[in-house]
C-alpha cells in the first residue's frame, strides 16, 4: 500500500556513557518521488552502478552510523566536508591573487580569452596579401624614407582653376604651412633594402578591378597611386596610370577630407568641388593630387572575396626621390592609425579588427606578407610594448630606453617628452638613430681597422672595404656585433628588447664594399626620434594592434603565414 511506504528515516545517536554532556545527535533523511531528471537515472554506491530502490534508504559505505567515543558526532554535510571549506577558501584566494596580478599585468590576453567566445564564423576575418620583391640594380641614392606630412592648402589660390577630364578645377599651386602635427600621408610582399629600398604589394581597384602595386607604408596615412587627371609628373609606374570618373570625386565637404587637411590652418574653401592634399615626406619627395572613392576587391584569408568603396589619393604630380622608386610601383599603401588609412576605413565599415601586421623575409631574393586583421596575430611568444598614444600623432610610436652595440650603451642626446621615442617605419629603407647615438655608434666601429677593413668616404652612408671584394653579409658580419633596444615595460623585472643581428643592418653595395644600414637622424622628422626602417625590421612578424594600442614582434622566416586558433574561454 501507499501508505506503507517509508518517507523517511531518522537516526539518533546516544552520547558515550563517559560522557553525557555531549548531548544527543540526530540525522533525518527524507525520500521523495519528485525527480528534476528522467526516473530511470541510476545512483552510485561503492563501485558498482545499481537502480535506486524508494523502499529502503541507501546510505554511503563510508559513513559512521556510530562516531569513537572520544568525538561529538556531526551532521552528513558536516562529516562529508570536515576541513575542506577552509582549504577551498585558500585555494580560492591565491587563484584569485593570481588572475587579479595576470589580469594587471596582461590585459589584453583576458580580452582575447573574452573575444574567442564568439563562433569563428561569425567573428571578422583577415585580409592577407604578399609582398613582392625588387630584383632591378638601382642607384644607391634611390632609398627611401617616408614619414609623410599633409600639407596646408593655400585658399586664395584654390580659385585658380583649369579644366581636366575630370571637369573640375585642380589648384595649381600648394604651400606649406605651419603644421599642427605629425601626420603621414594576407598580401604579399616583395622587395628589398639595396638596391630598391622598399616593399609592395598589389590591391585591385576599380570596376572591372585592375592591379596597382604599391609601396607598404606604416608612416603613411593616405593611400594613393598615380592617376591620369591628367598626370603632371609621374613615374614610370608598373601599371597604366589609374583613370577616375567624375563621380569618384569626393567632396571638401567629405570627414576623411577633413581629415586630410586637418593640418591647413584657415577656413574652408568655399568655391572648392573636391578634395585637394599635398603630402611632403621626410626625403624631401611630394606627391600632390585629389581624393576619390571607388571600388576595391579584396580577398580574405578564408578565401571569400569582398567589394568595398575606399577614399584614397588621385596622386598627379610626384617629385623627388619618389619619381625614381616609382619604376615597380603605381603608388604607396597608407597603413598609419589615422582615420583615412586604407585599415582604419576598413575597420570603421566593420570589416576588420583594426590590426596590421607585416613580415619581411631576412632573404634579400624574398618578400614576406601583410596582413589586416587579427587572424594572424600569434597567441604566444610576441613581445608587447604599449603604443604611444596621442591624438595629433599617427605613427606607430613607442618608447626605448636603452640602446646598445654589443654590450656598450648608445646615449641619448634628448630630453623631455622626446626623449627615447621610437618610429616604426616601413616605408623606410634604412634605420636612423639620433645624432649622439649614432656618433657613438660610429665611434665603437673604429675598432673594425683592426680587422681590415678600410673606411670609404661617402656623404650618405659609412661603408668599409677589403682587399678582396665582400660578396655578401655572411663574409663579414662577425666582425660585427648586434644592436639592441630595450622597451619601457610595466614591471621593471620584464625587460623588452628587439634585437637587430648584422646582417639587417649591414648592406653590401656595387662596388663590392660592406655599408652601415644605420643612419644620422638628426635632420628627419624632429630629429630626437628613432626611426626602424625595413632593414631593423626583416626576420620578424610585426604587429600594430589599434584595438590594444600595441606594438608587437616575433622571429619568423615569413615564408607562410599561419592563421591562428582563438583559445576557448575557460
Amino acid at each position: 500500500m501507499e501508505s506503507d511506504k517509508i518517507k523517511g528515516v531518522v537516526i539518533i545517536t546516544l552520547p558515550p556513557p563517559d560522557n553525557p554532556s555531549l548531548g544527543k545527535s540526530i540525522t533525518a533523511f527524507t525520500l521523495t518521488d519528485d525527480f528534476s531528471e528522467p526516473p530511470r537515472e541510476s545512483v552510485v554506491v561503492g563501485q558498482e552502478e545499481q537502480e535506486p530502490n524508494r523502499n529502503h534508504l541507501t546510505l554511503p559505505l563510508d559513513l559512521p552510523i556510530q562516531t569513537p567515543s572520544n568525538q561529538r558526532s556531526i551532521p552528513l554535510s558536516r562529516e562529508l566536508f570536515a576541513g575542506t571549506p577552509r582549504k577551498l577558501v585558500v585555494l580560492l584566494s591565491i587563484a584569485l591573487v593570481a588572475i587579479y596580478l595576470y589580469s594587471s599585468s596582461f590585459p589584453e590576453t583576458l580580452q582575447e580569452l573574452r573575444s574567442s567566445e564568439k563562433n569563428d564564423d561569425d567573428r571578422r576575418t583577415s585580409l592577407l596579401f604578399p609582398l613582392y620583391f625588387q630584383s632591378e640594380l638601382g642607384d644607391s641614392s634611390d632609398f627611401q624614407l617616408k614619414l609623410g606630412r599633409t600639407k596646408g592648402l593655400n585658399k586664395d589660390d584654390l580659385s585658380a582653376a583649369f579644366n581636366d577630364v575630370l571637369g573640375v578645377p585642380k589648384p595649381t599651386k600648394l604651400i606649406s604651412s605651419t603644421l599642427k602635427s605629425d601626420s603621414s600621408a594576407v598580401f604579399p610582399v616583395r622587395g628589398d633594402i639595396y638596391p630598391d629600398g622598399l616593399y609592395y604589394t598589389y590591391i585591385m581597384v576599380g570596376e572591372p578591378p585592375r592591379p596597382y602595386f604599391l609601396d607598404i607604408d606604416t608612416g603613411s596615412d593616405l593611400t594613393w597611386v598615380q592617376c591620369d587627371a591628367p598626370c603632371t609628373s609621374c613615374g614610370k609606374g608598373r601599371s597604366p596610370l589609374y583613370k577616375p570618373k567624375r563621380e569618384n570625386v569626393v567632396s571638401f565637404k567629405d570627414s576623411l577630407c577633413m581629415e586630410v587637411q586637418r593640418n591647413y590652418n584657415g577656413d574652408q574653401c568655399a568655391t572648392c568641388h573636391q578634395c585637394d592634399y599635398e603630402i611632403q615626406y621626410a626625403d624631401q619627395s611630394s606627391s600632390l593630387g585629389v581624393l576619390v572613392k571607388d571600388e576595391f576587391t579584396l580577398k580574405f584569408s578564408n578565401g571569400s572575396l569582398t567589394k568595398l568603396n575606399a577614399i584614397f589619393g588621385c596622386a598627379y604630380d610626384q617629385q623627388g626621390v619618389l619619381l625614381n622608386t616609382l619604376s615597380k610601383t603605381d603608388g604607396i599603401l597608407g597603413l598609419s592609425r589615422a582615420k583615412v588609412s586604407l585599415p582604419s576605413q576598413l575597420a570603421s565599415q566593420g570589416i576588420i579588427n583594426n590590426v596590421v601586421g607585416h613580415c619581411l623575409t631576412g632573404d634579400p631574393a624574398s618578400g614576406g606578407y601583410m596582413f589586416l586583421g587579427d587572424d594572424f596575430v600569434p597567441q604566444w611568444g610576441m613581445a608587447w610594448v604599449a603604443m604611444l598614444d596621442s591624438p595629433s600623432i599617427d605613427f606607430y610610436q613607442t618608447k626605448v630606453v636603452r640602446i646598445d652595440y654589443g654590450s656598450s650603451p648608445l646615449s641619448f642626446d634628448t630630453w623631455g617628452s622626446n626623449r627615447g621615442r621610437v618610429v616604426f617605419d616601413s616605408g623606410s629603407s634604412y634605420t636612423y638613430f639620433t645624432k649622439e647615438a649614432y656618433s657613438q655608434l660610429v665611434a665603437s666601429l673604429e675598432e673594425l681597422s683592426a680587422f681590415g677593413l678600410i673606411v670609404q668616404d661617402s656623404s650618405d652612408i659609412i661603408c668599409w672595404r677589403t682587399e678582396s671584394s665582400i660578396r655578401s653579409v655572411k663574409d663579414v658580419k662577425q666582425f660585427f656585433k648586434p644592436l639592441t633596444l630595450q622597451f619601457e615595460s610595466r614591471f621593471w623585472i620584464v625587460s623588452t628588447k628587439l634585437e637587430i643581428p648584422p646582417e639587417n643592418y649591414l648592406v653590401i653595395n656595387k662596388e663590392g664594399n660592406v655599408c652601415l644600414g644605420i643612419l644620422d637622424g638628426s635632420q628627419v622628422h624632429d630629429g630626437s626620434t628613432t626611426i626602424l626602417g625595413d632593414n631593423a625590421l626583416r626576420g620578424k612578424l610585426v604587429v600594430y594592434d589599434n584595438v590594444n594600442n600595441r606594438i608587437g614582434w616575433t622571429s619568423s622566416d615569413c615564408h607562410n603565414p599561419r592563421r591562428m586558433k582563438r583559445l576557448p574561454l575557460f
